[in-house]
Order: structure tokens, then sequence, then C-alpha cells
């Protein structure tokens, strides 16, 4: 059976995630430690006991979701797990790719979680809050939905930014621009359309400013050849050339995730199974619409780490 660890993007943060892995595991706490000290801030204490307005502000979100998913993968590991040896890829989704990355030994935590606060930071501060917006169509696919998107640009920016599965496209762009998206998409006979409750427009040319800040900031950081390999959200498919994987990182701001291209790529290779490592199910949930030969396992709580172990051992 082949294998890959999946790891979650922005949306499946909640106060307490994470808290009970630091408990039952010191190898998981210490990832916790190594963020607050890498951001000179208390984020775990945001993260078990903060507000949820505030985790969800997405320059805490990034490095906490990333947090989370290394303490489960630590916890995993001190059951014998390791990546290496129990995976044949790492993905992740937007965020989640700087924890794909780290777990696969590419990035450390601590460049990784000083990476997503600024990539969290840049991403804020590229649009106004209020000139941009998200939008979920469900029940139309892709192509469908790049020319819903084009139709409603009207010379604003509208562009299908998260190919998440068969069924669910998120449209990203000027706020005008995609509420008029929301409505063509309904006339089209999407099944739904609805603004997503997100502080920016992500992965559409309008990020561009970000694209930039994390160019700049790439150029100081040591990437290492993932082991495992990276299926990348912007390529969909196996990268291991570390300066490929820099620049895929900077096109990712502004570039579509290929989500569902992501999963079916790894499935072509033999994939069977996937584990989602961290926070929420969500992932798990396109894995099953985008192909449901593949066993899914969601790994974020002590239970479902030592089932995950024993799992290999039966």
């Amino acid at each position: 059976m082949s294998r890959a660890f999946v790891f979650p993007g922005q949306g499946a943060q909640t106060i307490g995630m994470g808290r009970e892995l630091a408990q039952a595991y010191p190898a998981a706490k210490a990832v916790f430690d190594e963020v607050n000290e890498a951001l000179g801030q208390d984020l775990s204490a945001l993260i078990w006991e903060g507000a949820q307005d505030t985790l969800t502000l997405t320059e805490n979100a990034q490095p906490a979701l990333m947090a989370t998913s290394l303490a489960a993968l630590r916890a995993l590991q001190a059951e014998g797990v390791t990546p290496a040896q129990s995976a044949a890829f790492v993905a992740g989704h937007s965020l989640g790719e700087y924890s794909a990355l780290a777990a696969a030994g590419a990035l450390s935590i601590g460049d990784a979680a000083r990476l997503l606060r600024l990539r969290g930071r840049a991403m804020q501060q590229a649009v106004p809050v209020g000139e941009g917006a998200m939008a979920a169509i469900l029940g139309l696919d892709l192509d469908t939905v790049a020319q819903v998107a084009g139709e409603a640009a009207q010379g604003e920016v509208c562009q299908a930014a998260n190919d998440n599965d068969p069924a669910q496209v998120v449209v990203s762009g000027n706020k005008a621009a995609v509420e008029r998206a929301v409505e063509i998409a309904k006339a089209r006979g999407a099944k739904r359309a609805m603004l997503l409750p997100v502080s920016a427009p992500f992965h559409c040319a309008l990020m561009a400013p970000a694209g930039r800040a994390m160019a700049a900031a790439l150029t100081e950081v040591e990437i290492a050849a993932p082991v495992p390999p990276l299926v990348a959200n912007v390529s969909a498919e196996a990268e291991t050339d570390p300066d490929r994987i820099r620049a895929l990182l900077v096109d990712q701001v502004t570039g579509r995730v290929r989500w569902r291209e992501s999963v079916s790529w790894m499935a072509a290779q033999g994939v069977t199974e996937i584990w989602e490592i961290g926070a929420g199910k969500a992932l798990s949930g396109m894995i099953r619409r985008i192909d449901r030969a593949i066993a899914c396992r969601a790994i974020g709580t002590p239970q479902e780490v030592a089932e995950a172990a024993a799992s290999l051992q039966a």
C-alpha cells in the first residue's frame, strides 16, 4: 500500500487544536515551543486559550495550523512513524505546503513559522480590507468556473483560485467581480455559490505584492530536498529540487491551488491511502470526492495518532 501525508490549510483552525497532543507527547509540545520562540510570541497560548477571531487572523492562523500539523507529525514519529519510511509523498493545501515541507525535512520548523507569519501579513496587506473577496462555487467543474470568472471580471480580477474537488472550485478577486461570479454561477446551474468569510482574496493576481515579499524572504531561507517528495500546489506533481520549490512557493501566492489534480496525480502513482495530519478533516472530504478508492485517515488527537501507528503494525 502506497501512502501520502497531507496537511490542511486555512479554515481548519479551532481554539484548543493540538493541546491534547502537547499534553500527551513531549515531542509535540516541543514543536509549539519552537514556534513560540521563532515568532517571539506565545502563539500556543492563543491557539489553546485565545479568541477564535484573533486566531483566525491570517498572520496567526497560518503558523498556528503549521504548528498543529507538525505537533501531530512529531507525535507519530514518537510512535515510530516517519514520513521518509511511511509515505511516498507529502502535500499541503495552500499554507499546508509549508507544513509538508517541514514534515519532509526541507524547511526547519522555525523557518516555516517565520515564513508563514510573513506570508500571512503580506497577503493581508496586499489588498485593503473590503476590496477583495472569495466565493465557493459548488456543482460546476473547473472549466465552467474559469469561464464564469472570466465573464465576471469585466476589467477587474476574478480567477479560479482553488480547484478543491470535482464539485468545489473557489474564485478570488475584486469584491464586485466575485459577487458577479456568484450570480453568473447560479445562473449556470451551480448547486450553491456563496461568499467565503475570508479577510483577503488569496491565490489571485491581487496577491502580487505578497508574492514579491515571499520571493525576497525565501532567498534568505535554506531549503533542502524533501524526503519524501512534495506534490506541489502549482505543478500538481512531485518536486524535489530546492530551487524549483522556492520558485513554486512564490508562484503559489498568486497561483491556483491544484488540489484535485494533485490528489489524482498521487492516485495515478499508486497512492491508495492518505493521512490528513493536523487540524480538522476538510481535506479528507475533498479527497473522498476526488477518488473514492483512496482510504482517508485524519490524525489530530493522541487517540488518532495511536490508532494510525497501530495500523502500520497490524
